[in-house]
């Protein structure tokens, strides 16, 4: 459809539009993850149709490189905020073989949490240097989990399509 400077040939995909740049990180078990440029759907809930512009597709990339460079410390953050997420939500149930009927899952370190989000489904650039990523939660496959990053800060983390 396009071509832009980084991205390479921007096309539409199975989730909005991703380029030729995919995501590595020996930190996850996927090798490469698809990069989506800009949101999936309008305000109004409708599919967008319609390529990045130039200047959008220039701001993703600004945004991305930035999230490359700070990726070390947002992995910290992750960790840390998806584990306090563990502990509310879900430790209560898997840490209590009465409620569970399992043995408990021992899990009291964000890095033996870690260990339960290492599937990224995807990365999504948004405008005004946000970014989603969906991740598929071993915890709770139903619902995964999702991190919203605004400036390479967590602000948000849910359930998929919740941030």
């Amino acid at each position: 459809m396009g071509k832009h400077k980084y991205w390479g040939k921007v096309e539409e995909d199975w989730a909005g539009y991703s380029g030729e740049i995919k995501f590595k990180s020996e930190n996850f078990d996927k090798k490469e993850i698809t990069i989506f440029l800009g949101s999936e759907f309008d305000e109004d809930g409708e599919e967008i149709e319609t390529i990045p512009t130039e200047n959008e597709l220039d701001d993703f990339e600004n945004t991305y490189l930035e999230f490359l460079k700070k990726f070390d410390n947002i992995l910290i953050d992750i960790s840390e905020k998806t584990f306090e997420r563990y502990l509310k939500l879900y430790a209560h149930y898997y840490e209590n073989q009465e409620k569970s009927g399992e043995k408990p899952l021992n899990i009291d370190t964000k890095e033996k949490h870690f260990e339960n989000i290492k599937e990224i489904l995807y990365l999504r650039v948004l405008k005004n240097g946000n970014i989603q990523i969906p991740i598929r939660y071993k915890i709770d496959t139903e619902h995964g989990v999702e991190i919203r990053l605004e400036k390479n800060k967590v602000i948000g983390v849910g359930g998929i399509a919740e941030t």
